[in-house]
This record gives C-alpha cells, sequence and structure tokens, in this order.
C-alpha cells in the first residue's frame, strides 16, 4: 500500500481551487449539483435567486456559473445578459440547466446572452462533471498563466531598473576614473611637449599629436558615458537631456533633429525620466540603422493635462508590412521596441507604431499621474 505523498493523486491545494457558482431558486437542486460535482473538489458556491448571485460575483472570482433559467424575480437570461455587461465577468463560463425552455429558439437565446453551454433535464451526472471540468480547469489555467505573466512582468521591471543602475555606475566611472586618467595623461604631455620643442622637433611634432589623441579619447570617453547615462538627466532633467542628445546625435549621424518639447512640463520621477530618455534613444537609433531618413522629429507634450504624449517621426522609407506585427519587429529591430513597451506598460502607458513608405512615427503615451511630477 502506498503511504500518503509517495503517488496516485494528490489532493489539490485549496489555492488551485476555483470557484464553482450555483445558482437555483430551489435548494433541493442546489443540493443535487453539490452532490453531482463534488467529485471535482472545487469550492463550491450556492445562490438562491439572480441577486444573490450578482453580490457572489463580485465578492468572488469566479470560474463556472451554473444557473437554472427559469426563476422568479430574474430569470437565468437576464442574469446571463446582466453578467456579461461587468468587464470583469466576460470571460466567466455560463451554464444553463432547464427542465421547460428545451427549444433551439431557448438555447440560442441562451447563447446569445453569453452562455458557454446548455443542459437540459434530467441531468446526466457524468455529462456535468465533465463540462464544469473543462471549465474549472481553463479558469485555473488562464489564472495561472495570468500569474506567470504578472512574475515576468515584475521580473523585466526589475532587470530594466538594474541595468539603468549599471549604465549609471559605469558612465560615472568612466567619466571619474577613465576621463581624469586621460586628463592627467594630457597634462603630462604638455609639459613633456614644451621641453620637447626645445630639444626635438620630432618629438614635439609626436607630442602634438598625443594631444589630439588624448582630446579624441576624452570625447569618446564623454560620449559613451552620456550614451550609458547622460549626468543632465540628474543634475536639471529630461528636457536638457534630450535635446543634449539629440544635437550629439545630429551631429555624429548627419541626420537632422528637431525637437521640440513643452517648456511648462517640470521635473518628473526618476523612473519616468529615464524611461522617456531610452525610448528616444532607441527611436533614433532605429532612425540611423533602419529608416534612411535625413530627418527626425522629437516632439512631447502634455495636452489635456491627463497624458503626456511623446512623438518620435522621420522621413525613411518606413517598416515593411510583413515587419508590423510584434513578433516580426522583434525579430527583425532588435529587442528595442518590446523594451519600451514593457517601459511604457509598467507606468501604465502605451506605444503605437504608425509606418508607410513615407516614414515611420513612434507614439508613446503614458497618464500623468504615472509621471508623478516632482514638485507638482
Amino acid at each position: 500500500m502506498l503511504a500518503p505523498g509517495e503517488g496516485g493523486e494528490t489532493e489539490m491545494n485549496d489555492q488551485d481551487k476555483v470557484n464553482i457558482l450555483m445558482v437555483d431558486d430551489q435548494p433541493a437542486k442546489l443540493l443535487s449539483y453539490e452532490v453531482i460535482l463534488k467529485e471535482l473538489n472545487e469550492n463550491l458556491i450556492k445562490a438562491h435567486s439572480g441577486r444573490e448571485a450578482l453580490d457572489q460575483l463580485l465578492k468572488n472570482d469566479i470560474a463556472v456559473v451554473l444557473m437554472d433559467v427559469s426563476m422568479p424575480e430574474l430569470d437565468g437570461f437576464e442574469l446571463a445578459e446582466m453578467i456579461r455587461e461587468h468587464p470583469r465577468f466576460q470571460r466567466t463560463a455560463i451554464i444553463f440547466i432547464s427542465a421547460v425552455h428545451l427549444t433551439e429558439v431557448d438555447q440560442l437565446k441562451a447563447y446569445q446572452r453569453g452562455a458557454v453551454d446548455y443542459i437540459s433535464v434530467p441531468i446526466i451526472p457524468e455529462l456535468l462533471r465533465a463540462k464544469v471540468s473543462v471549465f474549472a480547469d481553463l479558469h485555473r489555467k488562464t489564472r495561472q498563466l495570468e500569474q506567470l505573466n504578472l512574475e515576468l512582468r515584475t521580473l523585466s521591471a526589475r532587470l530594466m531598473s538594474t541595468q539603468d543602475e549599471e549604465r549609471r555606475r559605469i558612465a560615472r566611472d568612466l567619466h571619474d576614473g577613465a576621463g581624469q586618467v586621460v586628463v592627467a595623461f594630457a597634462m603630462n604631455n604638455e609639459i613633456a611637449l614644451a621641453e620637447a620643442e626645445k630639444l626635438s622637433p620630432g618629438a614635439a611634432e609626436a607630442l602634438r599629436q598625443n594631444t589630439e589623441v588624448a582630446r579624441q579619447f576624452t570625447n569618446e570617453i564623454r560620449t559613451i558615458s552620456h550614451l550609458l547615462h547622460p549626468p543632465l538627466l540628474d543634475e536639471i532633467g529630461l528636457l536638457p537631456a534630450i535635446k543634449l542628445f539629440a544635437d550629439g546625435f545630429a551631429e555624429r549621424s548627419k541626420i537632422e533633429v528637431s525637437v521640440e518639447l513643452a517648456p511648462d512640463l517640470g521635473r518628473l520621477a526618476p523612473n519616468v525620466e529615464i524611461s522617456i530618455f531610452r525610448i528616444v534613444q532607441e527611436c533614433l537609433s532605429n532612425v540611423y540603422r533602419h529608416s534612411e531618413s535625413k530627418t527626425a522629429a522629437i516632439k512631447m507634450w502634455s495636452a489635456d493635462e491627463k497624458t503626456l504624449t511623446l512623438e518620435v517621426r522621420d522621413q525613411g522609407k518606413g517598416m515593411p508590412a510583413e515587419h508590423r506585427f510584434a513578433q516580426e519587429l522583434r525579430a527583425n529591430y532588435g529587442v528595442g521596441l518590446s523594451g519600451m513597451r514593457e517601459r511604457l506598460r509598467e507606468l501604465g502607458g502605451t506605444l503605437e507604431i504608425r509606418s508607410t513608405g513615407a516614414g515611420t512615427v513612434v507614439i508613446a503615451a503614458l497618464p500623468v499621474n504615472s509621471a508623478a511630477i516632482v514638485g507638482a
């Protein structure tokens, strides 16, 4: 004989059980449903009227509603219609049981009001259990999938936050470490150059070249540091950081970039500012790598004081139609676009991409209350 836990079927955890709501004005019928469905080992909830059923729906996460069609005051058809009108219950499985309304017209009426199944009396216990079990398992798997998606989004947000912090650290180390070493090298080089000009023209020329190399190296360190995490983002705020980045991008890429930012926007929460800045970075990077556009335009505004909108537009060749689906976008344009969507999702915002042969427009929108304007 197997000891408990050494094989065979195991008891379902309470947290894995789903709620099945049984609705009938006759207690005897409710008792019969309970006896039939007890073997499923789910949570069975009784309601003796349509009003009581609505109250139970609001209090509990219901997987399946098993209801009689003929009930006083509020019949099953009316109750199903009310349930389906509520956004929270639009995917709740509703199974009708009827001993009176047996015609095809009655069944059609039930399905039109959101029923997933229609069972006539007398009930075959095995059939009822099988039908309820299918929808209960579907609800359980959907709930588990939603939980996994939530955990995945939380992990993704934590990863992006960690990446941002690491970029900030590397940028600071580059500026304070490597940058200062280059400055010291340049200072020593200037001293050596002053002496070499008196003794050896060849050595002096080599040192002058070293001075130019040190200048270029300093500029490269500054550029990389700013790309990793612009210091102005912390010191002054989002708008100057975007303007400085756009100017630097235009100089390096030879793409003309216009910037139109709402001057009265003010400071935003740090996670919002870094998210918007990264979106601008990714958009301009895509313009350079994919669009073949000679211009780009950045615009940010809050027209109704409820939504903050960022728009990045180019006049390039656009994205091919077959690449506009999410999966193709990830495959052909890297993980940047999905990263942008994830950043905005965490802030309660959305990302829209419009693309034609005349160019591409990326529109990011997020609630102003999510932006948590500092000092507002």
